[in-house]
């Protein structure tokens, strides 16, 4: 059964109930992978990506990706915007990698939302169009994405694609920041200088 050979992979790679072994999970991946388990193509993606288990092959990884992105998995459909973004195993095609970042945006995936956001903020792919760049950060932001949420604050401290609130600046850069992202932690501190929003 492909799911239980994706779950036993999954075990394998993080060494959770059996030694770890990279390449065992590799293997189990492609296994449930060949019987069209979009999961497995996925995580089998992924370690062609990274050099998990396999020898590191974009385009190995933008294949694997692409199988799974059709069965509509989300996290491979943002992978594959990835692919198709950086021209990695792919050539590059920002028309194909914004519709990719779509398909899964649409999912909810709140990564592929702020991958989105950003194609429509500098019209990558798509006519840039600052307010959706906006709406995209903020279904990220509400998520928890710590990289949209310090977009949307920018877009506040600075209106672009919304109008221009401090404190709601401040709110959306404070959540970045708690998060670790220094860029927000720095926007923040200047909020904090000039008393905008706090």
């Amino acid at each position: 059964c492909p799911e239980a050979q994706y779950e036993l992979g999954v075990c394998y790679e993080a060494g959770d109930g059996v030694g770890k072994d990279e390449a065992k999970a590799a293997e189990l991946y492609r296994k449930a992978a060949v019987q069209e388990y979009a999961e497995a193509q996925k995580k089998l993606g992924d370690c062609y990506t990274h050099g998990t288990g396999v020898a590191k092959d974009l385009e190995q990884a933008f294949e694997c990706y692409s199988k799974a992105a059709k069965q509509g998995n989300a996290r491979a459909q943002n992978n594959l915007g990835v692919c198709y973004t950086n021209g990695e195993g792919v050539v590059e095609d920002p028309a194909q990698a914004a519709e990719w970042y779509e398909r899964a945006a649409k999912q909810g995936l709140a990564q592929a939302q702020c991958n989105l956001g950003y194609c429509y903020k500098y019209g990558e792919g798509v006519t840039k169009d600052l307010v959706k760049a906006a709406e995209w950060y903020r279904k990220a932001a509400e998520q928890g994405d710590a990289g949209a949420q310090y977009k949307l604050g920018k877009c506040y401290y600075y209106g672009k694609g919304t109008e221009m609130n401090n404190n709601e600046a401040v709110k959306w850069l404070r959540r970045a920041s708690e998060q670790g992202v220094a860029d927000a932690q720095d926007l923040l501190g200047d909020c904090y200088y000039y008393g905008y929003g706090v």
